[in-house]
């Protein structure tokens, strides 16, 4: 039997404890940052009248954030060819707070910091959004740069949460349609102990009409990388969609229902019978009727409070992708060790009839586990050049690293002389399997090489800046591109990678690692090395892609021509489209081809600080609205026959050079810095 007093001083202590806590959360005025976009495309000089008018309108904006009732405003500041156009957008719960006024005051100083000579800045923050640009945008629906995040549990009974999930998101997405402010929010039950609580707001400069189809966009977007997951959202400039399984809002954020008119007066009610003799003077129905509530309530906050402080969890990309928590995480490796006797029987102890291929180091295999798990099994030769350090440095990396375009670390065996590491099994083996066989390229049409291309770019840019760490992977090429059942690209091979600090640019070395012909001038001439370097093996890819040839392809008739020079010649005649692979003149996007010559050339520049960053170059693939700036001729520095058999001989396997004598090792592993 419930003991009265003891159910009172529970129900005091829960209610005191929820009352005096949970609001904290929700009216926590720290500006939580999420990500910012300037691509470096188009920019203003110091100094410059441009500057000047866009210092004003960064100073009208802030001193506006806590004056506007809406949480939105839009300003001009224009003189004669210098205007510039920004707003902001507050979330709708926390209009006329604080929170609002901070938030935008952050993402102001943030725009000087991050895109100081940028002309087009998109930043965002969980409670606002900071936008300007040289080129009006107002009252126009913008769906790039998008991105998305989600939370790294999974729904318990999926099929159930995500029919919620779909229902409470278009719910809040016709509040906010219909909404004045453009802003809605939902509450749906799941089950008797879990609500979806959805949110979705537009810029209030759109129509209703555009509102919606901004909405139903980012909607559409979330079963592909949200749904399963206890949380998620889609972002867009002009508009988003959220849901949480706990009131990330204030739930008096948008007008309740009208509540249902008090009946008419009537007889009194008869008497309540005194409570038998010998029992507790509270009912069982009172007793169940408040315990109910409480236990829900308690089991919402924890379940809140567990998703609030596991933030750091979630991480974006254009697309973003979830990845480990725990900045000791590298500790647990050991979680993830086989012993060989596993590994021995998966692979029918490495027979030839396993064998998928052969990398970089050694030769990998087809692995089935006990559990009828398919593995990939890349056992490393002893003579493979490849010491423990990169053995480790392959290891931590991938298992730390956790993207839907980076190849998966399942485990790994280290036993004696066996260095062994399980990836995932990518059914379809690497993007050279398909793209360099006159047989088997036809299955590589535009659309999918175009999604390659993309996939790709965000493989590169959660490694170089949306993870916690910053990771120079320095052997990207076209045999390192795995490709799954539905040819989604995943970055694979991380031994020769790189950590950088948080401020860290560039490196050097005097151990020069890679494959011939996607290595950056400025990396294998003189060893140094910095995410510019990925971006000129980026651009190796995408001309690869293309053209459907090596970059080894031409030396076989020139020796003093390679596919880089070749495309830049036709890019400079005015006839790019004689790049393309001649299998796919059938069906091809002319403008998509052309913009990813353009971004090709654009990667292989020589000046290091001319190349794009990822970022930019993720935001050219996915606007047409971005003007590309020309590119430069390219980097030429492989000329003569020797070079170019060279360059051919070493296609699939990476190369260790030394530019100095006696060759000085240089570690693989530096400091690990949270981000």
């Amino acid at each position: 039997m419930i003991n009265h007093q003891n159910m009172k001083n529970m129900t005091t202590l829960v209610l005191i404890f929820s009352i005096f806590t949970l609001p904290s959360f929700l009216t926590s005025t720290e500006a939580v940052f999420l990500l910012s976009v300037c691509p470096n495309t188009t920019t203003f000089t110091p100094n410059s009248t441009f500057q000047s008018n866009l210092n004003r309108l960064l100073f009208n904006l802030s001193s506006n954030a806590n004056r506007s009732s809406t949480g939105f405003y839009n300003v001009t500041v224009q003189t004669t060819n210098n205007a510039v156009y920004g707003l902001f957008l507050c979330r709708g719960d926390v209009v006329g707070t604080d929170v609002c006024k901070i938030c935008v005051a952050n993402a102001t100083a943030l725009a000087r910091q991050r895109c100081p000579v940028e002309k087009q800045v998109v930043i965002w923050y969980d409670d606002c959004m900071l936008r300007y640009s040289n080129e009006s945008f107002f009252s126009t629906v913008t769906d790039s740069p998008s991105f998305y995040m989600q939370n790294t549990v999974n729904a318990t009974d999926p099929i159930q949460f995500n029919q919620v999930v779909a229902a409470s998101v278009n719910q809040a997405a016709s509040e906010a349609v219909g909404d004045a402010d453009k802003f809605g929010t939902n509450r749906a039950n799941v089950n008797g102990l879990i609500s979806v609580y959805s949110l979705a707001q537009c810029t209030q400069d759109l129509s209703a009409a555009d509102c919606n189809r901004c909405l139903q966009g980012t909607i559409d977007e979330l079963p592909n990388y949200c749904y399963g997951r206890i949380g998620g959202r889609f972002v867009y400039p002009s508009c988003n969609v959220r849901y949480e399984v706990y009131p990330f809002y204030a739930q008096n954020a948008t007008s309740a229902p009208e509540p249902a008119p008090e009946p008419a007066p009537g007889p009194p009610p008869p008497p309540l019978p005194p409570p038998p003799k010998g029992k507790s003077k509270t009912p069982t129905s009172t007793i169940v009727a408040i315990a109910v509530p409480i236990s829900v309530s308690v089991l919402l906050f924890v379940v809140g409070y567990c998703c609030i402080t596991r933030r750091a969890k979630y991480k974006y990309n254009e697309a973003a992708a979830d990845e480990p928590s725990g900045e000791n995480d590298i500790t647990t490796v050991e979680s993830l060790q086989f012993d060989f006797a596993t590994i021995q029987a998966a692979t029918s102890n490495f027979s030839d009839d396993h064998k998928l291929g052969e990398g970089g180091f050694g030769q990998v295999y087809k692995g089935i586990l006990s559990n009828g798990q398919e593995v990939a099994v890349k056992r490393l030769s002893r003579d493979s050049g490849q010491g423990t350090e990169e053995f480790k440095n392959e290891m931590v990396l991938v298992a730390k690293l956790q993207h839907r375009n980076l190849v998966r670390l399942l485990g790994f065996c280290l036993e004696g002389e066996e260095k062994i590491l399980v990836y995932e099994y990518v059914l379809n083996k690497s993007l050279d399997y398909f793209l360099f066989d006159p047989e088997k390229q036809g299955q590589l049409d535009w659309s999918r090489r175009y999604k390659i291309i993309s996939g790709i770019a965000r493989g590169i840019m959660y490694l170089h800046e949306d993870s916690r760490l910053r990771i120079i992977h320095r052997d990207l090429k076209a045999s390192n591109i795995l490709l799954d059942g539905e040819m989604h690209p995943k970055i694979s091979d991380f031994g020769m990678a790189r950590i950088f600090g948080v401020d860290q640019t560039q490196a050097d070395t005097n151990r020069i690692v890679g494959t011939f012909g996607y290595m950056s001038p400025e990396y294998a001439m003189h060893g140094h090395f910095s995410v510019k370097s990925d971006m000129y093996s980026f651009g190796v890819l995408v001309l690869e892609i293309v053209s459907g040839k090596k970059n080894s392809y031409f030396f076989q008739t020139d020796p003093a021509e390679d596919l880089m020079s070749h495309a830049w010649k036709l890019w400079r005649d005015g006839t790019p489209l004689e790049l393309l692979d001649p299998c796919l003149r059938d069906s091809y996007s002319r403008t998509e081809i052309i913009r990813c010559i353009h971004i090709g050339l654009l990667c292989l520049q020589e000046n290091p600080a001319d190349r794009p960053t990822m970022q930019s170059v993720i935001l050219m693939l996915n606007s047409y609205t971005v003007t590309l700036p020309l590119p430069q001729q390219p980097a030429f520095f492989l000329r003569s026959r020797a070079v170019g058999n060279m360059l051919e001989a070493t296609q699939n396997s990476a190369q260790s050079i030394s530019k100095s004598s006696p060759s000085v090792y240089e570690g693989s592993i530096t400091e690990v810095h949270p981000r």
